[in-house]
């Protein structure tokens, strides 16, 4: 009897996945343990291994098929002694068609109708598909006859100018020989041509990791009471304390040339956010119905941007970790990240999350909060700003840095709080170095 291959769950929030790429191929001998598969879930592109000994028989979803349920048979494989014939002989087993479960509230709900739950649901929105691409509107259905000479039409077969563009400068606006060869050299203004593309637009399906983007940001900013709160910061010290290291680095470069480390700002704010959330304990939380969680670790998710959404890998222990090490581990996660190659771990949890879009120019920003996290700390570019100093105008590089709060979990003198405690340690970087 042929082994199924079914489509696993590589993560607790999986449901269905896209079946990327097949490793092995039909009749390919196949190991315990050796990667078969390249499965794209929700958040990456995963590697799926088998679980037994034996021959590939028959892939039955090819790749690059979407939304394949969890638990359904992608493949058959034969074991040993089996030859092809056993797969004519094969059927799938028929599904189990389980009742969908009802919640405790939704139960409380259609036995009391008046009662109404603790927590609403995501409401389900009908909308309406979008519009099927069609062809630009003809112009002629809302001109009247074209009158051109000729010799005109003909030179505007020949040169490709659309006489529907083109004012005509003849009698009675008779479009004539040189409006189409001004039209042709100016290629656009009053008497040029303007091309619109048939297409009015691209569709680009939605991958799983931009679905559960929308969902999960969608019902935070229904469901979580958001408020803000900025502070402006110095970094005219921690720049120089960064220069000052990246440049004992590179002093300490061995054989190959290569500096040993070289820190970026961001990874100073992961370990200054770290040691604020050490010192103020209570904005590393989250909200549940019967008790606010305190997280006991310092674990730091980190917004990266990749072609198919954003994702947040995690710094975990940051407040333990020396700047050297966060660094190390950050580029290292960003790198897989953008191709897909992280862990279900390391991108699933942590209790608070940084944004940072300051190496694109933005100066100011507030982002949505990751439930259940409790806050987002949303980082714009630094730039020179006037400030008064003893009563004196001076320059100072200056970054505005914001923090998005869940009223559930964190008060506004709490969160007051760590914005003071984080920007401490940014304005005073020597005390991240200890």
């Amino acid at each position: 009897m042929p082994i199924e291959i079914l489509m696993p769950a590589l993560s607790p929030t999986m449901t269905e996945g896209n079946l990327a790429k097949w490793i092995k191929k039909e009749g390919d001998k196949v190991k315990a343990g050796q990667v078969i598969a390249e499965i794209e879930t929700d958040k990456a592109t995963m590697e799926v291994e088998a679980v037994d000994e034996g021959v590939l028989g028959k892939i039955l979803v090819k790749e690059g098929a979407q939304g394949v349920k969890v638990n359904e048979v992608i493949a058959l494989m034969l074991a040993e002694g089996e030859d092809k014939k056993a797969l004519e002989s094969y059927k799938p087993k028929a599904p189990v068609k389980e009742e969908p479960k009802t919640s405790g509230a939704e139960a409380a709900a259609k036995s009391s109708p008046a009662s109404t739950p603790s927590l609403p649901s995501a409401p389900s929105f009908a909308s309406p598909p979008p519009p099927t691409p069609s062809a630009a509107p003809s112009f002629a259905s809302h001109a009247t006859k074209i009158f051109a000479s000729p010799l005109a039409k003909r030179v505007a077969a020949d040169i490709g100018v659309d006489l529907r563009m083109v004012q005509g400068t003849g009698p009675h606006g008779r479009i004539i020989r040189a409006d189409v060869e001004t039209a042709g050299k100016s290629g656009g203004g009053m008497r040029g041509i303007v091309m619109r593309n048939r297409q009015e637009y691209a569709s680009i399906p939605n991958n799983n990791m931009r679905k559960v983007i929308a969902r999960r940001l969608t019902e935070s900013k229904q469901f979580v009471p958001h408020f803000y709160l900025t502070v402006s910061i110095e970094l005219d010290k921690l720049l120089e304390v960064r220069k000052e290291l990246n440049n004992e680095a590179e002093m300490l470069a061995g054989k190959d040339g290569k500096a040993a480390y070289k820190l970026s700002v961001n990874d100073l704010i992961i370990k200054a956010a770290a040691l604020g959330l050490k010192r103020i304990p209570g904005a590393n939380a989250m909200w549940t119905e019967e008790a606010i969680l305190r997280f006991n670790n310092i674990d730091i998710s980190v917004a990266v941007a990749t072609d198919g959404g954003l994702i947040t890998p995690i710094i975990r222990n940051a407040d333990q970790k020396t700047t050297v090490q966060i660094s190390s581990e950050m580029k290292d996660l960003a790198a897989r990240a953008r191709t897909g190659k992280l862990k279900p771990e390391e991108f699933q949890g942590g209790g608070f999350s940084i944004s940072n879009l300051g190496m694109y120019g933005v100066k100011h920003f507030a982002a949505i909060i990751n439930p259940p996290q409790g806050c987002i700390l949303a980082v714009g570019a630094g730039e020179e700003r006037v400030v008064a100093k003893k009563g004196q105008m001076a320059i100072a590089n200056v970054m505005d840095a914001t923090l998005s709060v869940d009223h559930r979990v964190v008060d506004g003198a709490l969160g007051a709080e760590f914005l003071a405690a984080f920007k401490r340690y940014m304005e005073n970087p020597s005390l991240l170095l200890v």
